[in-house]
């Protein structure tokens, strides 16, 4: 898809480029993100071969990724009704 030159990025006062969204919380999303699959694999993987404490500590470790991934997503929602600029 072409955005047919009708995008633009706005710029404050001050010529920074107006986001919505912090480097770190873009970082965090994607790095979580990626995070997750492999946890969910060593999850089930600890399951089949029944290695319990595997299993624990990838559920554990995911649990932590989901709030930390929650309050990225709620900082970077909160942001967009400030000024909006990103660093």
């Amino acid at each position: 898809m072409s955005d047919k030159g009708e995008w633009h990025e706005e710029r404050d006062s001050r010529g920074h480029a107006m986001v919505p969204a912090t480097p770190r919380d873009v970082v965090h999303i994607r790095v979580v993100s990626f995070m997750l699959v492999f946890l969910f694999a060593f999850t089930v993987l600890g399951i089949m071969t029944r290695a319990w404490v595997l299993a624990v500590i990838a559920v554990i470790a995911a649990i932590v990724a989901v709030t930390d991934l929650l309050m990225a997503v709620r900082r970077q929602k909160q942001r967009s009704g400030q000024d909006g600029e990103a660093g």
